[in-house]
């Protein structure tokens, strides 16, 4: 199968089986302190099995974490995820280089996580990841909040979503039997959500995470204003269900805004049911909708604290102190291309240094799979401490 047919797979039609999260379970207690409250703390790191396809393993080592990040609202919470470390010492020059890959939609169930699809051998944004461990480094795959253990999923919450981007590095090189360096050169890479989580992960990390010696960002795929996003996909059947399911993730994060009030019974229902599914399940579940034909009122992103909350979750807002990469289908179907420029536009106007691709015809699924080679290609130029180029 192409990697174009199988990331297809999972960001359109794929779904995850329940019996795959049983049999990933979530990491066992571990000899590490479980009370510590700091942002990044390693709370568990077990040994795991990551599978390239069902029963055929991963070549090297892999840990199922749970380490304490930071919610939106500046919460301390619990966060599961994955170190993989390929096999062999690192041989190239310092440090063994950590990216930590934030992965795209894959739904609301923990049984969707990055960390029960890699124990099971189904998932398939790994044919990215190995881009990355082909290269001898380290690779640390976030599930989120709440994907992957009790909890809602704050689904494109981006703030919470870069929070658990960073605090997975230093979970990561805390892992004692891993062999990771405080001082290693560290990438932040993603593509659609994952985009989103990586750009904001890159905003945050000068304040958020200092002592992370953070190269670069590659991000794809970004929505970058969530509001212009959701204004767009309200004309996509195709988009319904996961803007539904946007709505569960902002009321997981924010409860206040309690916006499955502003749905519909038929809108309400289509809430709850997309609470537990992977990607495919939600897609198809919304086919049948629109999003204007759910809504009780008519703008439910009208509200100003509505409005409030989105804008914080978006990016462009401040300038990534490290280099950035930017990526995008000219033909993205899901998030307008318009978003990858404005992005380009608010971090050049602010002096980053942005690196401005766009992938003319390419359509969602097409910018991830088209844009991974470049996207890694620029990670190693970072590490190898080549002058960023700009297309400011």
């Amino acid at each position: 199968m192409s990697p174009r047919r199988s990331l297809r797979l999972t960001l359109i039609i794929a779904a995850g089986l329940a019996l795959v999260f049983a049999l990933a379970g979530t990491p066992a207690a571990s000899a590490v302190p479980a009370d510590d409250p700091q942002p990044g703390a390693l709370l568990a790191a077990d040994p795991s099995a990551a599978l390239i396809a069902p029963l055929v393993p991963l070549p090297g080592r892999a840990w199922s974490l749970l380490y304490r990040s930071t919610s939106a609202t500046g919460e301390p919470n619990v966060v599961s995820g994955t170190l993989l470390l390929p096999p062999g010492e690192w041989t190239g020059p310092g440090e063994r280089p950590v990216v930590s890959y934030a992965v795209g939609t894959h739904g609301l169930g923990d049984q969707c996580a990055p960390s029960a699809q890699l124990a099971s051998g189904t998932e398939q944004e790994l044919v990215l990841v190995q881009q990355a461990l082909a290269r001898g480094w380290a690779v640390v795959v976030t599930d989120y909040e709440g994907l992957g253990i009790p909890g809602d999923h704050t689904y494109v919450v981006a703030r919470a979503e870069g929070h658990a981007v960073l605090d997975a590095v230093r979970a990561a090189i805390a892992v004692p039997t891993a062999g990771l360096s405080a001082g290693a050169p560290v990438g932040i890479w993603g593509y659609s959500q994952g985009g989103g989580a990586a750009a904001v992960a890159a905003e945050l990390a000068a304040d958020y995470a200092p002592e992370l010696d953070v190269r670069g960002v590659a991000a794809g795929g970004v929505p970058a204003d969530l509001a212009a996003v959701f204004t767009s996909g309200a004309r996509s059947p195709q988009a319904t269900g996961l803007i539904v399911s946007a709505t569960a993730g902002f009321d997981a994060a924010y409860p206040e805004l309690a916006l499955r009030e502003l749905l519909t019974p038929a809108g309400q229902a289509l809430y709850d049911d997309v609470r537990d599914e992977c990607v495919g399940q939600i897609v198809a579940k919304g086919l049948p909708y629109t999003v204007q034909g759910l809504s009780a009122v008519p703008d439910p992103l009208a509200g100003e604290d509505v409005q409030v909350r989105l804008a914080e979750n978006g990016a462009g807002s401040v300038a990534p102190a490290a280099p950035a990469l930017v990526y995008h289908g000219g033909a993205d179907e899901l998030i307008p291309v318009t978003q990858a420029r404005g992005l380009r536009a608010d971090w050049c106007e602010q002096g980053a240094t942005v690196q401005y691709t766009e992938l003319p015809g390419a359509e969602h699924v097409d910018g991830a799979v088209l844009g991974g080679p470049a996207a890694a290609n620029w990670l190693a130029d970072r590490f190898a401490d080549h002058p960023a180029p700009t297309s400011c």
